[in-house]
């Protein structure tokens, strides 16, 4: 979701630098970019280490949740192609899964924002035991979709999540935004979502070589 359906890695910068400036601590961009795509748990810890906050972690997330949740209530910055993909991905009945690892609280208003049943599943990161990089997260969307990893397109914007694909069986489609993603032979990559058709979805998928755990 952040940084693939919506451009709210910002925000979490935002919210990271400010609890910095709050404890007069030092956070750098390479400290923020290093979270990108990981669970809020381990950004809780790296936070707890790095700003040498005596805050548990999971207050971190908390306080990091504050932030966040309360600059998306007021936008959604939508990226582009995303609720366009999505609605055709939905009207041709191709079953969706949202893997995020936010956390419900900050995932409930931008779904709000979509159709009813755009994801017929919705994996947050405080719904698994192991983030991404992790494969369960990936792994639990596809089993509650009902269908194997290795018929199931990831479409993510950094290396952890798209780690945690691939180690669960996906295909992954990347698409760059803040970080940088490298390539690997399980990953097809593009600048942007605008124009892309669920054919070209079923492409990535068909032409991606076969998992080898």
């Amino acid at each position: 979701m952040d940084g693939t359906l919506v451009d709210t890695e910002p925000y979490w910068m935002e919210t990271e630098h400010a609890l910095a400036e709050a404890n007069g601590a030092t956070w750098t961009v390479e400290d923020a970019e290093r979270l990108v795509g990981t669970s809020l748990i381990n950004s809780g810890r790296y936070i707890r280490e790095r700003m040498g906050l005596a805050e548990s972690p999971e207050e971190i997330v908390e306080m990091l949740l504050d932030g966040v949740v309360g600059r998306v209530q007021d936008t959604v910055p939508w990226r582009p192609g995303a609720r366009e993909l999505l609605k055709a991905l939905h009207d041709e009945g191709v079953p969706c899964a949202l893997v995020t690892m936010s956390y419900q609280r900050f995932v409930a208003p931008i779904l709000e924002h979509l159709p009813p049943e755009t994801f017929r599943v919705v994996v947050t990161g405080d719904q698994v035991d192991n983030g991404k990089p992790h494969p369960e997260p990936y792994l639990t969307a596809a089993a509650a979709l009902g269908v194997a990893p290795e018929e199931c397109v990831a479409i993510e914007d950094s290396d952890a999540g798209a780690t945690s694909a691939e180690a669960a069986g996906c295909a992954v489609l990347v698409v760059p935004n803040h970080v940088e993603v490298p390539p690997a032979p399980r990953r097809t990559f593009v600048d942007t979502l605008t124009g892309l058709t669920v054919a070209d979805l079923g492409a990535i998928r068909a032409e991606t070589p076969a998992h080898r755990p």
